[in-house]
């Protein structure tokens, strides 16, 4: 890792009795606008004496002796540049005068846009969601190219998801508890304060600011002053998640007074882009005040948020697709002429901050910072009460069942809103008068958290080339979690009752059946958890090695606090009230080790082991309802490892990087609502927990990513990454649903065989080709040709288990069983290979002190609209007889669920700075 050493501490630290060198070279950083570029790196290859350039964009090295030097110049979205230079004898001071760095080609174009709405769905659980990787632009060429290009295809670097990966603001965390992933929407929209990240690493790369795990770290810093001085306004239309954007935002610098302001706000609004009933409105909001007390201390307090509303697309069976084509959404219908959805999200979590800069001594600093985090997220469907599914396509609403015939389907393959408000209204009194609840209703999911941090992060140089850091941080979090009347349809009231299980109360402590709009249903349960950290890094610099070192040690505490008492007896004792505490203790350690054949060329190791305890959601299998325990959960043990070659050259940028890395002890849980019919035909609906544990994974492979010169201003870049994830190992098998309880191994008489199964949710070979042109006039074309292969189906575990094809009257195997026919009913599909073309162009003018610029981004220029970007089984045939019967029709009724790609899409974005 590059040093930062600021010039004034180069002075302070070298012995006096080495000033007598005679040459100092110096120079001025900028960008193309002609405006400083501050802190950027600048590594001088034949000393560890590297700097860091000032606000101005100034640095110096002193006291070189004669001979011939090579400096390299990096900053976050600028392309690199080195410089080679004498110094001769006579030389006293040396004027490399200015240095430009020139914009990378993503620097203007915006931030990736990649619609997440499909993660806003229950039906297939969050392990079967296809997931968003940190789109953060770097030095490495890989990935760049990775996040920008492959990355608008659900691609994840080394199979990686979003519950792997770190972002921080402040030293504070922005991973949710309960499944352990990120949650972008939470500062979406605030595209130009989090456009350049104060810390970007990759992978297992220790980070300054925390331990990390296995898919990198990106830390911002908030501090007002570390923005540009300036005023932007941007507009933006997409046809992608939304349509339209606007943006503004303020930085005023350090005042004269000490005070330092950052403001900026968006909204993000626009329906129907592409996918059928699709819309979204949504705001954000950030402010950030510093007030500087003297050259060694300062005070920032920082506020952002992002409401949020936003309608969700669902997944298909292919028989709906080609009934329907691809953009079609069964979520939404007509209703007094307009398009209502059923699936709703709605988010508002407020993040402030408060953060403590403190300089000590001459190399050390201490920042701390408390925050607080509010707000809930709320997400809506339908739910019925002794009536038929409302869903257009329940399956025996499909033409394949019989009953409907393809243009019958065609015609009622929309929510039918006004049929719905028409049953409530015709149900509201019976035979006698009496008043009666609703059938159908709409509910919402709401998780309401209160998270309260605190980190503290402090630093010091205990020799010139020797680095030390360490982080504490502490977290509380209170979250609220349970299911609301949102809209009765007309109905008076909806009843607090379980249709699934002879309508006992859900709440069996409340004689009050009857719940309107705003009050709570079904379920209702607290998450508590207390989570303790500390690390500890170190980097020391040779004039051929680097070596960082980082450590950490963790414990949290977690427990439940179930609201109602289930009516149903066998579970009286175990719904209400605080659980036991489920502890967790985490340990671990990393190290990189960088050897420096030259000022271009690096040969660079990772290395790390660590365990990581379950989240919330693992631990407790159906906390909605109970307080179990998830048999068999554990810690994960993790053990990485990468080698890579960097070349780091004027002409060509490259990485060559190997890699492995295990996971063992994982658990996976699947959450999916599955119906039931009773004999009159009337549908219930449940919520199943599906439960893996002691799962053991692999991944390796090989990744290359390049940037080559071909001329001044023709750049070819490119990334290619061959992989393999797969489990390598079999799985206990555990469910939990309100008609049946607990279900574990000795029901489902064994373990799923799913040893090597792939892992899903990301092409497991990509590759991506691109050229771009950057005019001396400052404007840009590229383009890029993109591969995607391997992409596979992610899987119920419940027909992989012998009760598959075990009669559970006789525990023999159904008749017509053979390990072919098995091997054929339960095979993890694998999607066909995909070829994906986007192009970028941009154009930026200097007006006076105006900066202007437009871009413009298309993805999926061929319209390939048959890139599956995600899917699932549905985990219903587990019985051999039944899965053979629906193996052998034209459309299963139990086919795979999928999300399409969306096609061609756009963004463009034009803004103005000054």
């Amino acid at each position: 890792m590059i040093k930062k050493l600021s010039l004034i501490s180069l002075f302070t630290l070298l012995p006096a009795s080495y000033y007598y060198a005679q040459t100092t070279v110096y120079a001025y950083v900028k960008g193309q606008d002609g405006k400083p570029v501050e802190r950027a790196e600048v590594d001088l290859e034949q000393s560890v004496d590297d700097v860091t350039a000032d606000k101005i964009g100034y640095f110096q090295f002193v006291d070189l002796k004669p001979g011939h030097y090579l400096i390299t110049i990096t900053k976050p979205n600028f392309d690199s540049k080195i410089v080679e230079f004498d110094v001769t004898a006579d030389e006293k001071r040396k004027d490399l005068g200015v240095i430009v760095l020139n914009n990378s080609s993503a620097t203007d174009a915006g931030v990736v846009v990649i619609d997440d709405s499909a993660n806003d769905t229950e039906d297939g659980g969050s392990a079967m969601q296809p997931t968003v990787g940190l789109l953060s632009s770097g030095r490495d060429a890989f990935q760049n190219v990775s996040a920008f290009e492959l990355g608008a295809y659900w691609f994840r670097p080394r199979g990686v998801d979003n519950r792997f990966e770190d972002v921080l603001f402040n030293g504070v965390s922005m991973s949710k508890n309960d499944d352990g992933r990120i949650d972008f929407s939470n500062w979406g929209g605030l595209n130009d304060v989090t456009r350049y990240p104060y810390e970007n690493v990759d992978n297992i790369t220790p980070s300054e600011y925390t331990f990390g795990n296995l898919g990198g770290v990106v830390y911002y810093n908030t501090r007002a002053s570390s923005y540009r001085k300036q005023t932007s306004l941007a507009y933006s239309f997409t046809n992608r998640s939304y349509l339209h954007r606007a943006m503004a935002t303020y930085n005023s610098g350090m005042t004269k007074n000490g005070w330092a302001f950052t403001f900026s706000g968006s909204r993000r609004w626009g329906d129907n882009a592409i996918i059928d009933g699709v819309y979204q409105d949504a705001y954000a909001y950030f402010a950030s005040v510093e007030k500087k007390f003297s050259e060694r201390h300062s005070i920032n307090f920082t506020g952002f948020g992002s409401p949020t509303y936003r309608a969700s697309n669902a997944p298909n069976t292919q028989e709906v697709y080609d009934l329907m084509g691809k953009n079609y959404n069964s979520y939404w219908g007509w209703q007094d002429g307009e398009q209502r959805n059923s699936r709703i999200r709605k988010v508002f979590e407020p993040m402030f901050m408060l953060t403590d800069y403190l300089k000590i001594g001459k190399n050390s600093n201490w920042t701390n910072t408390v925050s607080y985090q509010i707000g809930s997220d709320a997400r809506s469907r339908l739910d019925w009460f002794h009536a038929a599914d409302p869903n257009p396509t329940y399956y025996r609403k499909l033409p394949s069942y019989g009953l409907l015939t393809a243009d019958e389907f065609r015609a009622q393959a929309q929510i039918d809103w006004n049929s719905l408000y028409q049953a409530n209204y015709l149900n509201k009194k019976d035979m006698y008068g009496n008043d009666r609840g609703a059938v159908y209703s709409l509910v919402e999911d709401v998780n309401r958290d209160k998270t309260f941090n605190f980190t503290s992060h402090f630093d010091t140089r205990l020799k010139d080339n020797w680095k030390l850091n360490i982080n504490f941080n502490y977290q509380n979090l209170k979250s609220d979690n349970f299911r609301r009347i949102k809209d009765l349809l007309g109905a008076n009231f909806a009843y607090n009752l379980n249709a699934f299980n002879n309508d006992v109360r859900y709440n069996a402590d409340d004689e009050n059946v009857e719940v309107k709009v705003g009050d709570r249903t079904q379920y209702s349960y607290e998450f508590i958890r207390n989570h303790y950290s500390l690390n500890v890094s170190s980097e020391v610099d040779f004039n051929k090695f680097n070596i960082v070192a980082s450590i950490f040690s963790s414990y949290s505490e977690s427990q439940r606090d179930g609201h109602f008492r289930s009516g149903l007896a066998r579970f009286a004792d175990n719904s209400k009230g605080k659980s036991s505490i489920y502890d967790a203790l985490d340990a671990g350690l990393k190290a990189k080790v960088t050897y420096k054949i030259n000022g271009k060329n690096f040969i660079v190791y990772n290395g790390a082991f660590f365990s990581l305890a379950p989240t919330l959601n693992e631990i407790y299998i159906n906390p909605r309802m109970v307080d179990y325990v998830t048999p068999g959960v554990k810690n994960q043990i993790i053990n990485s490892n990468d080698l890579s070659y960097i070349m780091r050259g004027q002409v060509v940028k490259l990485r060559l990087t190997g890699f492995y890395t295990t996971i063992s002890n994982s658990t996976e849980i699947a959450r999916y609502y599955a119906d039931a019919t009773d004999a009159v035909g009337t549908s219930f609906n449940t919520l199943v927990n599906e439960a893996m544990t002691g799962l053991d994974k692999r991944y390796m492979g090989v990744e290359l990513g390049y940037d080559i010169k071909i001329t001044p201003t023709l750049n070819a870049t490119g990334a290619a990454s061959i992989g393999e994830y797969k489990f390598t190992s079999n799985a206990n098998v555990s469910t939990f649903d309100d008609l049946n309880g607990f279900r574990g191994e000795e029901f489902w008489k064994g373990q799923a065989n799913i040893k090597n199964y792939k892992v899903a949710g990301t092409p497991q070979k990509a590759f991506s080709f691109g050229l771009k042109y950057n005019s001396p006039k400052y404007w840009w074309v590229g383009a890029s040709a993109n591969y995607l292969m391997d992409q596979y189906l992610d899987f119920s575990a419940l027909n992989k288990t012998p009760y598959m094809y075990l009669d559970p009257y006789t525990n023999d195997p159904y008749a017509g069983v053979t390990p072919e026919l098995i091997q054929q009913l339960t095979a993890q599909k694998k999607f066909d290979d995909q070829f994906m073309l986007n192009a970028n162009a941009g154009k930026s003018f200097l007006i006076g002190k105006y900066r202007m610029g437009i871009s413009v981004s298309v993805n999926n220029i061929l319209n390939n609209r048959n890139y599956v970007t995600g899917g699932f089984e549905q985990g219903r045939n587990v019985r051999f007889p039944d899965a053979l019967a629906d193996s052998n029709k034209e459309y299963p009724a139990f086919a795979p669920k999928l999300w399409y790609d969306r096609g061609t899409t756009f963004f463009t974005n034009v803004y103005l700075r000054f």
